[in-house]
């Protein structure tokens, strides 16, 4: 052992000492060295000379560089392990999810008063593109490897060949091309050129708001009320304006509490506003719990009354509507509006309302949405992108320069004299918010976009829910523009405001943008593969397309990595927004449809946490939730006991084997950015037909 100590004691051993740590599942290394610590080497040919450091730097061992080899080697391996057993998982829960679905063909899965044979139709019309392409792959491939991948041009010195089988398919094969040439490629390409034009309308029309925003943003322009605050003492209401507060819901017991709790929380003076619970809630166990509620804040000194109507006719309208018809609205002056899920901030009133101190022309003041369930999912994050470009862009720019917006419905405040000088709530479409909004511009009032002021909501979880509530919004612009456009044309308002609602609001952003993204991506795109002749240039499929994604996610910066889904999620929905939009300008069974929306009753902790500190000690006890009430709310849903499972959409399965079908069509004729773009649009359709996009639905 001496030989050995003594060895260990010399320096010329000298190495790096080397540490490893054991972390499941991976391995780190660590080196230790000390100020004196280098690599010394004894010239050749000098024994008897003391070593010198070596000018090149410290040496490595075998040793340590096979560690540094097999832990890296390790590391890798677990890499690989963790991704097949999340791909393994993801297959697996693919798997249960579409055993689980459930075809949106089958009996009751039909939305109320639409019409099964109108609803086929659609679907009907896509599965004959969907096997006149299967039929027409299945000739192009035979006859591409049998040689005779004619272009039109090869046409005119093709002979006929002799009389045979092979012979007499050939034939077939260069009357196709001739025919395809001379009658289907010049209908597809007019087409084609006439949804490119207005392509590149809606692209200049969405550029000239992007300029806009960045203007806004550049100048620092926003509304400024000319009161900053009514009063000194907040307990004195003499300068405080009376306003009612409306929550109007329908068996929504998910989140009555946290909407009742926030509204009844406003920092107003009591005396100066009411809260108007308008519940339209068909479920006796429903009713009861927020009746409870109700009382509840009542006793906690709340000026809050419920309101259950009977005949529940107009939906959402209706139920306003009816409210409005309230004795005791004569003594108030304004009414702020929120949906079941929303919960303003207490300063909200005092935020919105200064906007009409001392401006009689102003007659809606908008608060912007934000979102407590966005980051859930991958269907809420690309929800996100769009609201947030909805209220930065497109109604903040609307409410600076023209002072004219669609009401978002909800997170608002109306003046009652505007709505009683444009006609009160109707129940004629299911977009009343939009509806009011019109007959008011029309009457010259002026809307208020407030960009810096939030209200708390949620987003719809599942594609279920998302799919019903664009259809909503997107067929009942068509149902109001046709019954609106004899009263623009007859108003006294300015012709270039005329001409902003009839282009701008209704034609090129509620018709021409789902008509022309659904023809021109899932029709004429796939259709341009079999008839080669019909050309879609590259920037129509790709640049421009990814420029317009890129100037719809800057109001949202952190969802920039979600832009390719984003870009492919949009082509994809165009299918329910041009199913909607044909279905309200044509008023077919679906136009009327009105679901609410499914809410998951999220709430973000610190906001709550912040309501119940802001909150009066008096009232305090109000919000915090009975355990009686709660255990009423968990026993409801057991007594039900209903499963989870998907949706299975036969429209979007059908587009995305379409898609598909032309992606492998397009290789033939090496289009590599059509090839591509049809690929992952595809993938894009099959995912959201097999729902996998959002949570399942019960």
């Amino acid at each position: 052992m001496a030989p050995f100590f003594d060895w260990w004691g010399k320096e010329t051993h000298r190495g790096t000492p080397v540490i490893v740590k054991m972390e499941n599942p991976n391995w780190s290394i660590a080196e230790i060295s000390s100020p004196d610590d280098e690599d010394y080497v004894a010239e050749a040919g000098a024994g008897d000379f003391p070593a010198r450091p070596r000018k090149g730097g410290r040496g490595k061992n075998a040793k340590q560089v096979t560690w540094v080899l097999l832990l890296k080697a390790h590391r890798a391996a677990g890499c690989l392990t963790n991704l097949a057993s999340t791909a393994v998982g993801l297959a697996s829960a693919v798997r249960r999810r579409v055993t689980a679905g459930r075809m949106d063909t089958d009996a009751g899965a039909s939305p109320p008063g639409e019409s099964p044979v109108l609803r086929s139709r659609f679907y009907s019309c896509i599965k004959v593109f969907l096997w006149l392409s299967v039929l027409l792959l299945g000739f192009e491939v035979a006859a591409y490897y049998k040689g005779w991948h004619l272009a039109a041009p090869d046409l005119q010195n093709f002979v006929l060949p002799s009389f045979g089988v092979h012979s007499l398919l050939e034939s077939i094969y260069s009357g196709w091309v001739r025919f395809r040439a001379d009658y289907i490629a010049p209908l597809l390409q007019f087409l084609t050129n006439a949804c490119v034009v207005l392509f590149l309308i809606q692209s200049a029309d969405r550029l000239i708001l992007c300029l806009g925003c960045f203007w806004i943003h550049l100048k620092k322009i926003k509304p400024v009320s000319k009161v900053a605050n009514f009063a000194d003492d907040p307990e004195s209401g003499k300068h405080f304006p009376m306003v009612l507060v409306q929550i109007p819901m329908c068996n929504e017991k998910e989140v009555y509490q946290q909407s009742i709790a926030a509204v009844c929380n406003l920092d107003w003076p009591k005396s100066n506003f009411l809260v108007q619970v308008l519940d339209d809630s068909d479920e006796p166990a429903t009713r009861a719990l927020i009746k409870e509620e109700v009382e509840k804040w009542q006793q906690n000194g709340a000026q809050i009354v419920y309101r259950h109507r009977v005949i529940r006719d107009g939906y959402k309208a209706g139920n306003l509507k009816s409210a409005m018809n309230c004795s005791y609205v004569k003594d108030y002056e304004f009414v702020a509006i929120f949906d079941a899920d929303f919960q303003p901030t207490p300063d909200f009133l005092k935020r919105t309302v200064p906007h009409f101190k001392d401006n009689e022309e102003v007659g809606l003041v908008q608060a912007r949405w934000s979102f407590v369930n966005k980051d859930e999912n991958l269907l809420t994050r690309l929800q996100n992108i769009n609201l947030c470009f909805h209220f930065e862009v497109e109604q903040q720019v609307n409410g600076v320069f023209i002072n004219f917006f669609g009401f978002n419905g909800t997170a608002g405040v109306w003046r009652i004299k505007a709505l009683e000088d444009s006609g009160g709530w109707m129940e004629r479409t299911t977009v009343e918010d939009m509806d009011i909004a019109v007959r008011a511009h029309l009457k010259g009032w002026k809307f208020v976009f407030l960009n810096d002021v939030e209200c708390q909501c949620e987003l719809p979880e599942s594609y279920e829910a998302y799919r019903k509530q664009q259809h909503r919004w997107h067929s009942g612009p068509m149902q109001l523009f046709r019954l609106c456009l004899p009263d623009i044309i007859r108003s006294k308002i300015a012709f270039w405001k005329k001409a902003n609602l009839i282009f701008l609001f209704f034609l090129l952003r509620k018709l021409i943008l789902p008509f022309y993204s659904f023809t021109l991506f899932c029709i004429i795109l796939p259709m341009t593969m079999f008839v080669p002749e019909a050309e879609l240039p590259a920037w129509v499929v790709c640049y421009i397309p990814a420029a317009m994604s890129l100037l719809n996610i800057l109001p949202a910066p952190r969802s920039f990595p979600f832009i390719v889904p984003y870009l492919l999620f949009e082509n994809t929905m165009s299918v329910t927004k041009f199913n909607a939009m044909i279905s309200g300008l044509f008023q077919l069974g679906s136009a009327y449809e009105w679901v609410v929306t499914k809410k998951s009753g999220r709430s973000s902790e610190g906001d709550l946490i912040s309501l119940v500190q802001k909150e009066p000690k008096h009232q305090r006890s109000g919000s915090v939730p009975n355990l009686d009430t709660m255990a009423k709310e968990q026993a409801l849903p057991k007594k039900q006991s209903k499963k989870k499972h998907n949706r299975i959409y036969t429209k979007e399965l059908a587009l995305a084997f379409l898609l598909l079908t032309a992606a492998a069509r397009s290789l033939l004729s090496a289009q590599g950015i059509h090839f591509y773009f049809l690929l992952f649009q595809g993938i894009s359709f099959l995912v959201v037909g097999l729902d996998l996009i959002g949570e399942q639905i019960e």
